[in-house]
Formats: C-alpha cells, structure tokens, sequence
C-alpha cells in the first residue's frame, strides 16, 4: 500500500453538518502518524492501517470498531482531550465521532 492510499478514508454522509471540533490522531500499525480536523457527526472514518495509538483532540467522544462502523465495538468511547494505547488487546480498524 503506497502512504497515499495509507490516509484515513472516509465514507458514508451525514445529512448533519455539525461534527466535532479539533484534531483526532492515530497512529497504525505501519508506525506512520495520520490526523483528521474537524471529522463530521456519524461519518465512519477507515483507519487502513489499524490505530494502535490514538489521541482524540476533538470536542466529541470516538468510538472505535473492529472493523467497518457496522462491526463490533472496541472498548469504550475515547473521551475528548484524552488518548488510549490498543497495542496489548483488540487494534481498531474504524472511528466515528459524536
């Protein structure tokens, strides 16, 4: 996979235009750091790589699966201005906002 096709992905739109304000970082299992600003309400974001760290810097909890959005979820919602290691348990490989 070349970094290009490494960055976070989106799919899926909301009808609402309001989403979260701020930076969410991860970084995957290929060691690289990617951010997304600003991420919509209820937009799945593709973590292609899985986010073995991650750092909501957002006004609005993430919530991680284990696959698409439509999989299962991977621990609680990571609160806003906090940041959570996956290395010792389930890698997440999808996060959505609000």
């Amino acid at each position: 996979m070349t970094v290009g096709a490494a960055l976070v992905l989106v799919i899926g739109l909301t009808a609402n235009a309001q989403g979260a304000t701020g930076q969410f970082r991860h970084t995957p299992e290929n060691g690289e750091d990617f951010a997304v600003g600003d991420p919509a309400d209820g937009e799945c974001h593709l973590l292609i790589d899985g986010a073995l760290r991650a750092d909501n810097g957002t006004d609005t909890p993430a919530t991680f699966y284990q696959g698409d959005c439509e999989s299962a979820v991977v621990g609680e919602p990571l609160q806003p201005g906090t940041a959570r290691s996956f290395e010792a348990g389930t890698v997440p490989r999808s996060v959505t906002f609000g």
